[in-house]
């Protein structure tokens, strides 16, 4: 989800499994040359879930930690597909801390334009959405803490670091 912590987590992750770390928002923003904002405004969400599918299936080659988007996971089949090539990872958060940890919503596409409260009332309702999908997860791990203790807790539910020597994406 937004706001959990993706873009910090995962390349500590990364470091602390000694693997590469994608981000595919960050891929996306740079294979269209835009920003994700101008993607929604531009050109709609179903784009951008076009232009998210195709990061996310390019993303996991060779063993990489991928930080998804909060949506990657709703497209149909996406679960499946992530869960075959390894374990994935569900950091969790309530609406409050996500939304204090997302700072200016402005670059948010599903929050723009919306007081605080929308704000609360829009992540709770995406949460309550995506979490079907969020429970097939291998595990959930919640992301309170610095990005170090939540690293940690990740470490663990793998197996230490030596256990996790699938190719596919945590």
């Amino acid at each position: 989800m937004m706001g959990v912590g993706k873009s910090t987590v995962g390349p500590a992750l990364a470091e602390r499994l000694g693997r590469r770390f994608v981000d595919t928002d960050r891929e996306i923003e740079r294979r269209a040359g835009r920003r994700i904002a101008e993607i929604f405004a531009e050109e709609g969400e179903a784009a951008f879930r076009r232009l998210e599918a195709e990061a996310v299936e390019d993303a996991g080659a060779g063993g990489a930690v991928v930080a998804l988007g909060g949506g990657a996971v709703t497209a149909p089949g996406a679960m499946d597909r992530l869960l075959e090539r390894g374990p994935v990872v569900f950091l969790s958060a309530d609406a409050r801390t996500l939304l204090e940890r997302i700072g200016d919503p402005s670059s948010r596409p599903l929050l723009a334009g919306l007081d605080t409260e929308a704000r609360i009332l829009r992540i709770e309702a995406l949460l309550a959405e995506r979490m079907p999908c969020y429970a097939r997860a291998t595990f959930a791990v919640e992301a309170r803490g610095s990005a170090e203790d939540v690293v940690d807790r990740i470490v663990d539910e793998l197996g230490g670091p030596g256990r996790c020597t699938t190719s596919g994406e945590a």
